[in-house]
Formats: structure tokens, sequence, C-alpha cells
């Protein structure tokens, strides 16, 4: 009735082999959940692949983003109406002058020589939920002094460094208009800071800083 033909008995994989294919299986799925999802989802790299691969960074700006939105959520709950920004805006505008004099926009590639004080002026526009991050590429114990603020709105930021397999947070923030200040790098590596825009129109970040820094990095 049916002209199927039936494999051969001795063509059918052995137990042996299943157990074997089985446990190659396992072992790949636990290679790939380590090196690339737990890195990727979680940003933790037990085994340094998913930092030199770029996934480990991609896991850390996804925690960051779930603390952030939690953190908003929990604003929400308590229903803090934002402030005005225009006064501030204007007072940090008028600090320009005395703080900096910038002549240079970075738009991800500066060039300068390491361990030149230099200055630059990074101006970015952010919609409402997106996020930006400015980079400088600094050696260890390298200073730069630095002011932002934010023009429509606030922000949430988190003022970080990576490189070399060691990251470090210096300072975070949630709902901020302006801020200035100096860090002195930890280590080699890049260092700078991440915006997020949890406002409901678009916000300006206007960013001065002036240090020891070769080249200035931009991420979306």
């Amino acid at each position: 009735m049916y002209n199927a033909n039936k494999p051969k008995p001795e063509d059918l994989p052995s137990s042996a082999q299943l157990v074997r294919s089985t446990i190659i299986a396992a072992v790949a799925i636990v290679v790939i959940l380590v090196t690339v999802v737990i890195p990727a989802e979680y940003g933790i790299d037990p085994t340094r692949i998913g930092r030199v691969i770029g996934l480990t960074e991609m896991g850390e700006i996804k925690t960051q983003l779930h603390e952030e939105a939690e953190e908003d959520r929990r604003r929400d709950l308590q229903n803090q109406s934002p402030a005005t920004t225009d006064d501030k805006s204007s007072s940090w505008f008028d600090r320009l002058p005395s703080l900096f004099i910038s002549t240079a926009h970075a738009h991800g590639s500066g060039g300068h020589g390491p361990g030149t004080a230099v200055q630059e002026h990074v101006v970015v526009k952010l919609e409402p939920g997106q996020g930006v991050e400015i980079k400088l590429v600094m050696e260890k114990g390298a200073v730069a002094d630095f002011t932002w603020f934010a023009e429509g709105g606030k922000v949430n930021f988190d003022l970080h460094g990576d490189g070399g397999g060691q990251t470090i947070s210096y300072e975070k923030g949630r709902g901020v208009e302006a801020q200035d200040g100096q860090f002195i790098a930890a280590f080699a590596g890049n260092h700078g800071w991440f915006w997020r825009n949890r406002d409901s129109q678009a916000v300006t970040i206007t960013l001065i800083v002036k240090g020891e820094f070769s080249d200035v990095k931009r991420f979306d």
C-alpha cells in the first residue's frame, strides 16, 4: 500500500551517537549563553569575549535603560511635576564664557595628541526616549573639566568609563538639567557621558569639555 522505503537498522543512529550529539548540543548552548546571550542582555561577561566583540557594553546599556525605566515609573507614581528649565538654562549660558572658549565641534573624531590640554564643544539633540553617548579617549590619570546643560527638558545621565576590560561609573543622575565638574580617568580607555531624554519633548544637550584627551567619540 505504501512505497516509502523503511530505513535499515544499521542506518539508524545508535544510542551512543544520540547521547554524544545531545551532549555536544548542550555544550554549544552553554557556550553561546555565556559568551553571547548573557553579555548582550545583562552586561555580565565572565569570559571577557563579550567585551572584545562589543556585546558587553550593549548589555550594560540595556541594564541601565531598565533601571532608568523603573526609576521613571516610581517618579510617575509620586506625581512629581517637572520644574521649568528656562531660568536655569539661561544661567548656564551666562556662565559659559567664564568656563571655556570653545573652538571645535566633535562628531566622532578629534585627533588631538595624547596628553595635550584641548577643548571641545558638542551639541546633540535628543528626541523623547532617545539616548546618546559621548566618550573622551584618555590615558590613566588624565584630567577633564566639563560643563553640560539640557535645553527644553531634563535628562538621565551616567558619567562612566571603560577600557582594557575595566569599567567604572563616576556619577549618575536622573531628571537633571545641568552639571559641571571634573573627573580623573581611572584607567586608559573611553570616559564620558551617556544621556537619555526621558522627557516628552525634544531636548538639546550642550557639552563643553577641556582637558587631556586625544579624541572624542559619539555612539548613538
